[in-house]
């Protein structure tokens, strides 16, 4: 079956545990609800991509417990390809206790992933990977994502990749990513390079990725592509859970940027995506339309930069 993008990477089952406002250390706070989501960077991403109307596979595994199975039923309720989707045996599923905030919406994430969840580069054939339009990725698995990239360079597909954690030998990676969308954190850490644009344009020329940007929260996402700087202003809601809000911005991204739109608009629908993702609890509870987010990006309020340094 042809499919628009294929993404790798994780999957996670949350315990969504809401909080009027969260504690200082040492301290405690009554739990006012507590519920069972779906979440991971790139099965939320494909749920995103799937819900706009793109044909989607994941390629990854779950667990064999009740949280792998609740994680593969929501995924095939989408409609996701998953007949690549592995089960690990006597194995819990990668599990994320997630603390919100009712007073900011902000959330604090604890995670775990059982060192046989990892897909190998053994497990994964070119027929997972070609045909598709985008790859997805988000590096967590890095010799995995290594090959799926390298395949996906032969067709040529495009490699998308979220990256927010520097995993050991990720930096073999970058050369094989066209548009990478890192989280704010990722490249300060690992370049020790804190200016948001001087640091882009230093991966972009150093590891020859097309387009380098970073997601910025509130403030929205700042990208540069062929050598010009493009920089989206994040949108006002009515935050409720900011869970997810990175997946579906990649789910936005890779829907606009399949239309062929100017990275401009793409930046502005991604981000119109990541904000009304906020207004409703969990990593996927507040995927929106494209209606929406057309909406939104029509007559919406954007947030006032606190802070964006440029280098000269």
């Amino acid at each position: 079956m042809a499919v628009d993008v294929v993404g790798l990477g994780l999957n996670a089952t949350d315990i969504v545990l809401t909080v009027r406002e969260a504690p200082p250390l040492g301290g405690k706070e009554r739990i006012m609800a507590v519920d069972r989501q779906a979440g991971g960077q790139v099965a939320t991403a494909l749920v995103a991509c799937q819900r706009l109307g793109l044909r989607t596979r994941y390629v990854g595994k779950v667990g064999d417990d009740e949280g792998g199975r609740f994680q593969l039923a929501s995924l095939r309720a989408e409609g996701i390809d998953v007949r690549y989707v592995r089960i690990a045996r006597n194995t819990p599923n990668q599990v994320g206790y997630i603390i919100v905030d009712q007073k900011t919406g902000e959330r604090t994430v604890y995670w775990g992933r059982h060192a046989r969840l990892r897909v190998l580069p053994a497990e994964l054939t070119p027929a997972m990977v070609q045909g598709a339009r985008v790859l997805h990725i988000d590096g967590c698995d890095v010799e995995a994502a290594l090959k799926a990239a390298q395949i996906a360079r032969k067709t040529p597909i495009p490699v998308v990749a979220d990256l927010d954690t520097v995993y050991q030998g990720v930096d073999r990676l970058l050369p094989l990513i066209d548009y990478l969308i890192a989280s704010s954190n990722f490249l300060p850490a690992f370049t020790g390079e804190t200016d948001p644009y001087r640091v882009l344009r230093r991966v972009a020329h150093e590891y020859g990725i097309g387009a380098a940007g970073m997601t910025l929260g509130r403030d929205g996402a700042l990208i540069y592509s062929k050598g010009e700087f493009h920089y989206s202003p994040g949108f006002v809601v009515e935050t409720v859970d900011t869970t997810g809000a990175g997946d579906v911005f990649h789910g936005g991204f890779i829907v606009a940027l399949l239309k062929g739109w100017g990275m401009p608009h793409i930046l502005d629908f991604a981000n119109a995506m990541a904000a009304l993702n906020c207004t409703a609890l969990g990593a996927r509870g507040g995927i929106a339309t494209a209606a929406a987010a057309a909406k939104l990006i029509r007559s919406g309020t954007r947030h006032v930069l606190r802070s964006l340094t440029r280098a000269r």
